[in-house]
């Protein structure tokens, strides 16, 4: 799981060596990222059912197996078609492998305890990869090529596939017939194909556009009819049960909300750092690297033993605030702006991030049963990408919109983009907001649970 998230953020730095070494066109550059996306973000929930049908420790492995395939053929691409078709396959492979991953957690650590310290612990491995990533692909980028950002995840693919072995419990699931069902199947991942790849086209094409408009209708028409042979067939891929839970829809709905919002955070500080402030890419990892040790210390140090005290509600709630404030902070972030003075104060609060996670995690997978532990972590992880999605396509549009107004109205290139990334973490921050009162108001309050 560290490796999957480290690979979403790797990338993003060691795409100008990228483009100079394979002769993307800027455009034809953002599938680097877009492949990868669309194929992760929609087969999530597919590939979730799956774990619960055919065995989750399966699938992962599976799952493993084609990351790390794909991982090789995109070290080796010579072409951009060939890097694009491998970062479709690494898609594939982490929406196979992340999608079962928390549902193996929660079927193993059953005890309330136990079982908070093992999400606080896959909360880490995520924000710690997502940070880590950007401070590893500007050293590999710099000290060798771009090509190793991929060959890295290699031994570590073949050293998880030999402990995963040993390690993971044998898991036969269900068996298909108990949500074989093949139309379902295929109108939620065209679905989701069809909205995600929509969304992240939106740059393009702009939101109110033939393409953006009807693609997205498609999209909506897909997954209604979805929502509709779930509630009507005798084995639903999706049992509508799971969305029963109170807590499990109020926690997908601020997931959705936060992380659209956090892309503000991880894309566009970067985006600052370099191209306004001046930072090479290796500067701008360390640059950062604060941000992932108060989560890291955050997540593995306090957030469990918090979260049994005070419960999911009240820790998440707290997270959010400290975010809220990141965000909030960076809205009059000035062009000449100081590390010190500027930057480091909102890697700090970033620490809110290592308490929002792992309490959002639990309450997302909090309605999930043993037989629906891989459908549960499917649809969570599904509305992360969803957001991710979202932020990317809202916030980068105005961002560079607003950009664009100011260089026509004659200021520098350096306050035209501060001015656009100003605007986008001033939404990212109303963004926070929204999900602060939806966890207000929708999740319920958990009882205290002293020690």
């Amino acid at each position: 799981m560290l490796t999957i998230t480290l690979d979403g953020s790797i990338v993003t730095v060691a795409m100008p060596a990228v483009q100079r070494d394979l002769g993307f066109s800027s455009a034809g550059l953002s599938w680097v990222v877009n492949a990868y996306l669309i194929a992760f973000g929609s087969l999530l929930l597919l590939a979730g059912r799956l774990g619960d049908l055919i065995g989750r420790s399966r699938v992962f492995m599976a799952g493993t197996a084609v990351f790390t395939v794909a991982s090789l053929l995109a070290g080796a691409a010579t072409t951009p078609a060939m890097l694009i078709t491998a970062r479709f396959l690494q898609g594939v492979g982490s929406a196979m492998a992340s999608a079962v991953g928390l549902g193996i957690l929660i079927t193993l650590f059953r005890e309330p305890r136990e079982r908070a310290r093992a999400i606080a612990v896959f909360s880490f491995t995520g924000a710690a990869g997502a940070s880590v990533g950007q401070v590893l692909g500007g050293i590999l980028t710099d000290a060798l090529s771009w090509h190793w950002i991929f060959f890295i995840n290699l031994p570590i693919g073949v050293v998880t596939l030999l402990v995963a072995r040993r390690a993971l419990p044998a898991d036969r699931g269900t068996g298909l017939a108990g949500g074989a069902d093949a139309v379902g199947a295929a109108l939620v991942t065209a679905g989701l194909m069809l909205g995600i790849y929509s969304v992240v086209k939106v740059e393009e094409h702009g939101w109110v556009s033939a393409h953006t408009l009807g693609l997205g209708a498609a999209s909506v028409a897909m997954l209604g009819a979805f929502a509709v042979r779930q509630a009507t067939t005798r084995t639903p891929l999706m049992p509508l049960r799971i969305l029963r839970s109170r807590s499990v829809v109020g926690a997908n709905l601020v997931q959705v909300l936060m992380v659209a919002a956090l892309f503000s955070f991880q894309i566009i500080v970067a985006l600052h750092l370099q191209h306004v402030l001046g930072y090479g890419a290796a500067a701008t990892g360390l640059a950062m690297l604060p941000a992932a040790v108060v989560i890291g210390g955050v997540s593995l140090g306090v957030s469990a033993r918090l979260s049994t005290r005070f419960g999911e509600r009240a820790v998440l709630l707290a997270g959010i605030g400290l975010l809220t404030g990141a965000l909030g902070f960076l809205t009059r972030i000035p062009v000449d702006a100081r590390y010190v003075t500027d930057v480091l104060p909102v890697m700090l609060l970033a620490a809110g991030f290592g308490l929002a996670l792992p309490a959002l995690t639990a309450l997302g997978m909090s309605g999930a049963g043993k037989d629906d532990a891989g459908l549960a972590a499917g649809v969570f992880n599904t509305t992360q990408q969803i957001g991710m999605a979202l932020g990317v396509a809202v916030l980068t549009t105005l961002a560079a919109s607003r950009t664009d107004r100011m260089l026509g109205d004659g200021h520098h290139r350096a306050e035209a983009l501060t001015g656009g990334y100003q605007l986008a973490f001033t939404v990212g921050t109303g963004l926070l907001v929204a999900a602060f009162a939806v966890a207000l108001l929708v999740l319920r309050p958990a009882p205290s649970r002293r020690p």
